[in-house]
């Protein structure tokens, strides 16, 4: 709960100084560069994988030693969007049980 309360206070810091910020996603998105230098610096995450949702967005997620994650979309003008954060992260391989397998 306090994690989403400083990345929500963080963000809208951002927003407020950011004079391209769209009104209706000021709390959630920032240049890129800000939210993966906040996401560092604040919660020590870094980025465990990616993968393309299509050819103008990036799905990236962020992870820290201590289990914190965040989920972002990013896209090619340079501009992210936290989707979901959250604690508790844990990366073990993943044996999928395929049907037929």
């Amino acid at each position: 709960m306090t994690r989403c309360l400083l990345t929500t206070v963080f963000l809208a810091a951002i927003a407020v100084s950011a004079a391209t910020a769209q009104a209706n996603a000021a709390a959630q998105c920032a240049p890129r560069a800000d939210i993966i230098k906040a996401l560092g610096d604040k919660f020590h995450e870094s980025e465990a994988g990616r993968g393309l949702i299509n050819p103008n967005v990036v799905l990236e997620i962020f992870v820290s030693d201590q289990g914190s994650w965040t989920v972002l979309a990013s896209d090619t003008k340079g501009q992210s969007c936290i989707l979901s954060v959250g604690e508790g992260w844990d990366s073990p391989t993943i044996a999928a049980a395929m049907p037929g397998a």
